[in-house]
């Protein structure tokens, strides 16, 4: 009798073990992948180190820069990198506007530079990354440069918001940005925002005192500190959940958005520290081919190669230091990092500097995405433009239901989840824009359609001024203009697609059909 009781409480000891165990298998959740979108501004391309690594150059267009970038190059190696990545409309607000929304300039309002005297601005009422995220459980988060918001006189003589043209309202912030107030940052919780092209001394407003001296929102803060530098710092405060800035049980959706490189390039506005240590006259005599090398370059144009390179490798350090926060925290794993910009750098090329055209140097951006936990490292030749940001990134987060219909852009995330699934169809072109002109970008050619009339006029173009393609397989620097009639197989093609994506995109000239005898356009 007493061994079989004996046996009935170890039996049932046993049993009681099985459904502890079962239920604790049963309750083990994972937690949703946090979203990290960096896009310093006015980085091109080919201005990372990797580039010049065996398994990448084969993939470049020309040479890649002589730049220091550990941070990118690991990011790079350990995520997938895209070789093909373009701004389809190479300048600040219009990509801005694409990649928050996922949709083209007429359906989320941004047709040019938000500036002083134009009625550019964001839609209100149309779903951005931050919108959808917060929906979906996420804390949400804004660091950096904004430019997305109409520019208007609301604010008093000191910086300070108003709200209202009125006295002691009735001036500018900036020229070229302007605060971002409440009701108008489509659901970012935690909003830290950095405006004017001035590195050392940002315009800073934010809706957490602690970070601008006790200050309200609205209110101007200068902490005179290099902007990236002072970004990261506040990032890595946030992400150490400090001072309770977010819901520690969520998973969190961060746009980060640097201004350096972005000119003005001069000492006043360089991390001359970096400058001195990699690409000063000791390292690089002279600003010349070994430190300029793409072959379309004016050297004379280029004398600020060293200071753009300089703040290259200056934000590279302190994305570093918020790479390396996560990691130390156990959540780089678990975080997906978008890590691209909005344009980028002529540097020289064709004699310009900036952006706003479609040389290579100009449309041609980083696009890598890197998530140990859930992605490979590879490289793909898929072509991705801005307005495919935000679907990939939700459909990476497991959200792929959650896209709204408006989104023009294309959700990825199945390709880069699955690269080998050939049911997955990758697009031929991309659709690019400027405000004077449209095209397509296919890889190996650039269709280029201009209109007579300047960028940024107001007036309508009548009749198309030049129309030709580059060869950028053949012709890597794009020194070559081709006829289109020299190529008539290839240029129909383009311009049937390009029909085609304008009229996918809404864009005015299909409304209007314009230039319908050169744009083949669908007839449905």
């Amino acid at each position: 009798m007493k061994l079989k009781n004996t046996l009935l409480i170890a039996i049932s000891l046993l049993l009681l073990s099985c459904k502890s165990e079962v239920k604790k298998e049963v309750v083990v959740t994972t937690k949703k992948p946090n979203i990290l979108i960096v896009f310093p501004d006015q980085l091109r391309r080919y201005s990372a180190g990797f580039w010049s690594e065996e398994n990448y150059k084969k993939h470049v267009v020309g040479k890649p820069d002589p730049v220091l970038t550990p941070t990118i190059d690991k990011l790079a190696k350990n995520g997938v990198v895209f070789t093909q990545a373009v701004s389809n409309y190479p300048l600040c607000s219009p990509y801005r506007g694409m990649m928050l929304s996922g949709m083209y300039p007429e359906q989320n309002g941004i047709w040019n530079n938000c500036k002083k005297g134009r009625e550019h601005s964001l839609k209100d009422d149309i779903a951005t990354i931050p919108d959808l995220f917060f929906k979906a459980g996420y804390n949400t988060s804004y660091f950096g440069k904004c430019h997305w918001l109409k520019t208007e006189p609301l604010f008093d003589e000191n910086g300070n918001y108003q709200g209202t043209t009125e006295a002691p309202g009735g001036h500018y912030a900036n020229t070229y940005d302007t605060y971002i107030p409440p009701g108008k940052r489509h659901n970012i919780e935690y909003f830290y925002q950095a405006l004017k092209d001035e590195h050392f001394n940002p315009r800073i407003y934010s809706n957490d005192p602690s970070t601008i001296e006790g200050k309200k929102d609205g209110e101007l803060h200068l902490p005179k500190v290099f902007s990236a530098k002072n970004e990261a710092e506040k990032i890595i405060k946030y992400l150490k959940n400090e001072n309770g800035q977010r819901n520690a049980n969520k998973p969190f959706c961060m746009i980060w958005a640097l201004n350096p490189p972005h000119n003005p390039w001069d000492d006043e506005n360089t991390d001359m520290e970096t400058l001195h240590k990699h690409y000063d006259t000791d390292k690089f005599p002279e600003i010349d081919d070994k430190l300029v090398v793409r072959k379309n370059a004016d050297l004379k144009v280029a004398n600020y190669a060293r200071h753009y390179y300089a703040n290259v490798t200056s934000a590279d350090n302190y994305i570093g230091q918020v790479i390396d926060e996560l990691e130390k925290m156990g959540e780089l794993d678990n975080t997906i990092v978008m890590f691209s910009s909005d344009h980028g750098e002529m540097l020289g090329s064709h004699s310009r500097t900036g952006k706003n055209s479609f040389q290579l140097e100009s449309l041609s951006v980083p696009f890598i995405v890197h998530w140990p936990k859930g992605l490979k490292a590879d490289i793909t030749d898929v072509l991705f433009g801005a307005t495919d940001v935000l679907p990939t990134a939700m459909g990476l987060a497991g959200l792929s239901n959650q896209i709204p219909s408006e989104v023009e852009g294309t959700n990825f995330a199945e390709l880069l989840l699955n690269p080998e699934n050939n049911s997955v169809k990758k697009p031929e072109d991309v659709l690019i824009m400027l405000g004077n002109s449209r095209g397509i970008f296919s890889g190996k050619y650039t269709l280029c359609l201009e209109e007579n009339k300047k960028q940024w006029d107001t007036d309508k173009g009548t009749e198309i001024s030049e129309a030709y393609l580059y060869d950028n397989i053949n012709d890597p620097y794009q020194l070559n203009k081709i006829d289109l009639k020299a190529l008539p197989e290839i240029s129909n093609k383009l311009l049937k697609s390009l029909g085609e994506k304008l009229k996918m995109s809404n864009d005015p000239w299909f409304q209007q059909k314009k230039y319908s005898n050169l744009i083949p356009y669908p007839n449905s």
